[in-house]
């Protein structure tokens, strides 16, 4: 093909990463690459009354649920009392619980390693510093007695074991009394699971009817993940389900500014703040009515969750609601068989019509090869079959622009002067020889589809978070740590540049060796699995693309 176009090409592609990695920046609620972050905020770090929804009207079932509102105080409602913590302790997580509300304020998974200390284990729930993550569940309501209990009143503990001892479950049980309704919680821990089962059991011990609804509400700051970088960027943020909706993506900056728009009745689905890797999702009972809302908290601290009503209690009697959380990896298989629509968190990013069969096709591949580097070997070359007859397309038109180049060059000191008559010229030595001059671009633009879906299936694959390749790879969602990889990227494809035909302009002859060492050094903060695919697939085409223009070559 003609040098010009394919440098053009070049600096196509190019700019396409850099558009394409912005707009993917922007949909996901973060800063513009081409304008400046705004300074961060500091996170409160205390629930505070006014983080309860609001309260229902009496007599009304309805609770509409106004954003920051503050539930009326009554006299009889108990002084702050000390906070103390019980820690539930599983095979997969390890949890803390506060007495004051029944809050979730910590929750580490065991089997997964944190992304920058190895030694110690990935955290979800927790308050450290400007970084706050609370799962809190209450009830809004208000009777003659004062108002029900919600996350901050403090709640007996049951006595019991805290750990599963070789058993299958355990159970953690606290109760509350306030406003005249006793409220108890059970939390319910079963081995190798991340569904944490959830009961509250109303009775109304006063003298007069209760209508009670139940909140299950996540708080989360703001802030910017850790380790964000422009090639290395993740969502974290509010997420839903609802059957009549779909999935909806939200972002903290759109709550901030009141326009997270989404759905907020339902009687299905779930809430959850999803992050890179791992997702909390509240799950209600389906077919319970509920609403659905998103607020700010306090200055960078937000909110969503559901509220339920649970009708009118007679004195003496007792309503009861079963919820379930999951905390955990968003291990696609795992989260399908939880509740319609929870593999949507793995979020495949605008490429999700190629990158899911990819990943269909890896996770085949994994269970035979049982490593995840050798996966995206095997996958390439699949790839590289499927594509072959189109790719030796492109490789046979440039190695009839090889074997041409001496003709391209005499035409171009002939009409040096003409450009129009040179350009008439080559499309006519086109013409006779039978080469397309846009059919070298066929390997690139093949693969550049495949080359932004596999980069979103290792961003969103938590199967291949840590997962090691050979040797100095020990994790294939990371940069390579020495560069190894990109260095081969750089010698393979200054090899590919030597099969394809010479520039006879020396600026082009130069630019064309200078974009390899250009894309090795992008590839530096490329996960190390991405660069392990190209760089098989430069093998690939490199042995393709030698075998066609030495057989063109001998034929001429």
């Amino acid at each position: 093909m003609d040098i010009n176009k394919r440098t053009v090409l070049w600096i196509v592609f190019a700019v396409s990463l850099i558009v394409l990695w912005n707009n993917w920046m922007v949909s996901t609620g973060k800063q513009s690459l081409f304008s400046p972050a705004p300074p961060a905020q500091v996170a409160q770090q205390q629930a505070k009354p006014s983080d309860v929804p609001a309260a229902a009207q009496p007599g009304s079932a309805a609770v509409p649920g106004t954003p920051g509102a503050t539930p009326p105080v009554a006299g009889g409602a108990p002084a702050a009392a000390a906070s103390q913590v019980v820690t539930i302790s599983t095979d997969v997580v390890k949890v803390d619980i506060d007495t004051v509300g029944g809050v979730i304020k910590r929750l580490e998974l065991l089997k997964y390693p944190d992304h920058n200390d190895k030694t110690k284990n990935q955290v979800l729930f927790g308050v450290n510093g400007n970084n706050v993550y609370l799962g809190q569940t209450g009830l809004i309501g208000t009777s003659a007695a004062g108002v029900l209990p919600n996350h901050t009143t403090p709640f007996v503990v049951r006595p019991g074991v805290r750990t599963l001892n070789g058993g299958n479950q355990v159970q953690l049980v606290m109760d509350a009394e306030q406003g005249g309704v006793r409220l108890t919680k059970t939390f319910t821990f079963r081995r190798g699971d991340y569904v944490i089962g959830m009961r509250h059991d109303v009775t109304n011990v006063s003298a007069a009817p209760v209508q009670p609804s139940l909140y299950l509400q996540l708080q989360h700051d703001g802030n910017e993940p850790a380790n964000n970088s422009w090639f290395m960027s993740s969502y974290t943020g509010p997420t839903l389900y609802t059957d009549a909706e779909k999935y909806q993506k939200l972002t903290f900056e759109e709550i901030e500014k009141g326009k997270a728009e989404h759905s907020t009745k339902a009687d299905n689905g779930w809430v959850a703040i999803s992050q890179h890797f791992f997702v909390s999702a509240f799950i209600p009972a389906d077919k319970a009515p509920r609403d659905i809302f998103t607020k700010k908290i306090a200055t960078n601290l937000y909110a969503i969750g559901t509220v339920q009503p649970l009708g009118s209690v007679a004195p003496g009697a007792t309503v009861s609601a079963d919820t379930r959380l999951y905390s955990g990896p968003q291990d696609e298989k795992t989260l399908e068989t939880i509740t319609p629509g929870l593999e949507l968190v793995k979020d495949y990013g605008m490429l999700t019509v190629i990158a899911k069969p990819i990943f269909w096709v890896m996770d085949h591949l994994y269970s035979l090869l049982g490593n995840w580097g050798w996966t995206i070997v095997a996958l390439t070359i699949l790839i590289k079959l499927a594509f072959f007859p189109l790719s030796a397309a492109g490789y046979r038109s440039m190695a009839k622009m090889r074997v041409v180049t001496p003709k391209m060059q005499a035409i171009r000191e002939r009409y040096k002067a003409d450009p129009q008559k040179m350009q008439q010229a080559t499309m006519e030595l086109y013409k006779s020889e039978k080469i397309n001059p846009l059919g070298g671009c066929l390997p690139i633009l093949v693969q550049m589809p495949v080359f932004f879906a596999l980069y979103w299936v290792l961003q969103a694959s938590v199967e291949m978070r840590g997962a090691p390749w050979v040797g100095w790879i020990t994790d294939l969602t990371q940069p390579d740590p020495y560069f190894i990889l990109p260095i081969l990227y750089a010698v393979s494809m200054f090899i590919t540049t030597k099969l394809n035909p010479q520039p006879t302009d020396p600026v082009q002859a130069k630019m064309m060796l200078f974009m390899p060492l250009a894309f090795s050094v992008v590839f530096f903060f490329f996960p190390s699995g991405l660069v392990l695919y190209w760089v098989v697939n430069n093998i690939l085409s490199i042995g393709q693309q030698w075998v066609i223009t030495k057989k063109y070559e001998t034929a001429k």
